[in-house]
Parts: C-alpha cells; structure tokens; sequence
C-alpha cells in the first residue's frame, strides 16, 4: 500500500506546480484557454490526490482493527 502513499502525495505535488503555473499565466495574460487547463489539470491532481489519501486512510483503519 506504500506505492499508493507515494502516487497520492505526488499528484498533490503536480497539483501545487499547477495551480503556481496557472497564477503565472493569469498574472502575465489573463484567463485563456492555457490558464483554464492548467488549473482543470490542478484540480484533478489534488482530487486524485486526496481520494487517494482517503482511500489509504480507510484501508489502514480496517487493517487496525482486524
């Protein structure tokens, strides 16, 4: 379950490069299409990030209390 631990803080990684890559485009030329597929593409890596999280979280509660 470690790999799942390490893809899921990866995502939230490429989440941050995101979002700071979206506020750069949007400082320099306002809201195109590039600024808005940037932060689609942030949002999703945080989702995926935080579901997996919550998915290990889940997984090591129920293998505690076994």
């Amino acid at each position: 379950m470690k790999p799942q631990l390490s893809i899921a803080f990866l995502n939230i990684f490429f989440g941050v490069i995101f979002t700071y890559f979206t506020i750069r485009q949007v400082s320099n030329a306002g809201w195109g299409f590039f600024a808005y597929l940037l932060a689609a593409l942030a949002a999703f890596d945080f989702g995926s990030g935080i579901r997996m999280l919550i998915s290990y979280s889940q997984h090591m509660r129920k293998k505690g209390s076994k």
